[in-house]
């Protein structure tokens, strides 16, 4: 068999040799990348993460403010039964479309709690889209006729609402042209002190001023209440005290009440 020279078998061998080495040259390359990469990689992983989740809040601090995605669709009421629901968003007055973290609940309750009837009045979100206002109404003790209107008037003295006419088991409270709003806040808890077997013999109340009441019950007698301190006190003592027959009971000082006349 023919011997291939030796200059032809050295150039063969040199010729093979190359791509081994390149080979290994090739992996130990993509080795170094790859460590390169991964230190890189290691060393930036923190930032990436910092302005991704920068990203993510700003991202939700415009879907939550300034989107249309959580805008207001609408305004339920509760609680409300003299007035209307309209009346009550109307009030509020808070405008779809506004983004609901926007609406302000402090203004929003004190537009409802404008209203006359409205003695107090809480507003909350319901996410996603809708704002709650539960309102408590104003629960009237008396009826007041001022500048010809008969006005229903509430336990703390204030005048919220018209009637036609006096609704039957309400008392009537009667003023003069001197009467303050002081006295008809006096009133208003002599009033309300009154047990219900008491309330139902008052025709009405008279009031001139802060510490001169007096009750005119429907058979002609007369209670001079005085003011409304320890009214709970007279409330109980008057209960008592009507058992007597007499024309006037008197107690402006509880602990020493008095009679006077015959009925």
């Amino acid at each position: 068999m023919p011997t291939m020279p030796s200059s032809l078998r050295r150039a063969g061998e040199d010729t093979a040799a190359v791509p081994a080495v390149d080979r290994t040259t090739l992996r130990t390359r993509k080795r170094f990348a790859r460590r390169q990469w991964r230190r890189r990689w290691l060393a930036w992983k923190p930032v990436v993460a910092v302005l991704l989740l920068l990203a993510l809040v700003a991202g939700g601090f415009w879907a939550v403010f300034f989107s249309s995605w959580l805008a207001v669709r609408g305004v339920e009421v509760a609680g409300a039964s003299t007035l209307s629901a309209g009346d009550v968003r109307s009030a509020a007055a808070v405008s779809t479309g506004e983004p609901l973290a926007r609406v302000d609940l402090d203004k929003v309750r004190a537009r409802v709690e404008a209203l006359a009837t409205v003695k107090s009045a809480d507003v909350t979100r319901e996410w996603p889209d809708h704002v709650v206002v539960t309102v408590e109404e104003r629960v009237p003790v008396a009826v007041v006729e001022i500048g010809g209107r008969i006005r229903g008037m509430d336990s703390s003295g204030v005048v919220f609402r018209d009637y036609p006419r006096a609704p039957a088991g309400l008392p009537r409270v009667r003023t003069t042209t001197d009467t303050r709003s002081d006295a008809l806040e006096e009133a208003a808890r002599v009033v309300d002190a009154l047990p219900a077997e008491v309330s139902r013999l008052v025709d009405h109340v008279e009031v001139q001023t802060v510490d001169q009441i007096s009750l005119a019950l429907r058979d002609g007698r007369t209670v001079v209440w005085g003011s409304a301190d320890e009214s709970g006190l007279k409330a109980k003592v008057l209960a008592v005290l009507l058992r007597q027959p007499a024309k006037t009971y008197d107690l402006s000082v509880p602990s020493q009440p008095t009679t006077a006349g015959t009925p």
